[in-house]
């Protein structure tokens, strides 16, 4: 079996995933690992936690259509069993957020009328644009706005929040662990598919570096609208931090200690590694940035 079909075999993906980081967890975290009470006491720091956490789900369930979508539009058999667990990937995040909202305190009766509230109208035209694509069965375009643009942006707010999260919530730091994991997978199949199938397709470059400059602008005006909200509630979460017994630790990510960062240098690190992460990975298959305008 070739090394292309073989990293991207069900059989690698049951051993790596189910059987692997996965194995006796309960909804991608430890058994019995809860949310902190500090969370679930506090009305602005619950629904802070609500209101990111709703930007997962609505995230992972554009994911999970695209990359349901891809599979029939796929050029060939080993692509198309790729796709499938990445189907299977991306219906588990879409369970373990939603869980996640369970866990605090959104009935299930509730579900959906949380998550239109709290959904960012940006994330939402950025899924738009990824699934109008998938739709059409295009799947060159498919494959860069969900492998690259998708699943870059979700790889670094995921590894982010992970950081911010190992000290304060090991439970969502445990669940957000292993998407890290899927990410890193799917995002390698983006980079390894694509570059052979643009040489063959040359023509195709325009369309997909437009669609990444709208994806892109909609994800920065996504990350401006959180952050720009979000400054009350770190606030209450330091305040809490220090009331419970001292100051936070310090939570160094890509340079920045984002334990004590303002909304304003969280936006900017994120972002920064975002884009960055984007050029080097798009250079890769062969398409140019494109930069859109700044929210």
């Amino acid at each position: 079996m070739s090394d292309f079909l073989k990293a991207y075999s069900i059989q690698t993906w049951l051993e790596s995933c189910p059987q692997g980081y996965l194995e006796n967890t309960d909804f991608g975290h430890l058994p019995g690992e809860k949310e902190p009470e500090l969370i679930l006491e506090n009305p602005t720091l619950r629904d802070e936690a609500i209101g990111a956490t709703v930007q997962l789900v609505v995230g992972e369930r554009c994911a999970l259509a695209a990359s349901s979508g891809l599979i029939n539009s796929a050029p060939d058999y080993p692509s198309k069993r790729f796709l499938a667990t990445q189907t299977l990937d991306e219906a588990r995040h879409v369970e373990v957020f939603t869980q996640r909202l369970h866990d605090l305190g959104v009935k299930q009766d509730e579900l959906e009328d949380v998550i239109a509230q709290h959904a960012n109208p940006n994330l939402v035209k950025f899924a738009e644009v990824l699934l109008e694509k998938v739709d059409k069965g295009d799947f060159l375009a498919g494959v860069v706005g969900q492998n690259i643009v998708l699943e870059g942006m979700a790889f670094s707010v995921f590894e982010m929040m992970h950081a911010g999260n190992q000290n304060a919530n090991p439970k969502f730091a445990h669940t957000l662990a292993g998407t890290i994991a899927d990410e890193r997978r799917h995002v390698g199949f983006g980079e390894n598919r694509i570059g052979s199938l643009l040489v063959e397709q040359p023509e195709k470059k325009p369309e997909i570096e437009q669609m990444q400059k709208e994806m892109t602008y909609h994800m920065l005006a996504t990350f401006a609208d959180r952050f720009r909200g979000q400054a009350s509630a770190m606030e209450e979460s330091r305040r809490v931090a220090q009331a419970a017994g001292g100051e936070e630790a310090k939570v160094v990510w890509h340079g920045t200690d984002i334990a004590h960062a303002d909304a304003a240098e969280m936006e900017n690190v994120l972002s920064g590694t975002v884009l960055k992460e984007f050029k080097t990975r798009l250079g890769r298959i062969g398409l140019d940035y494109q930069t859109p305008d700044r929210p």
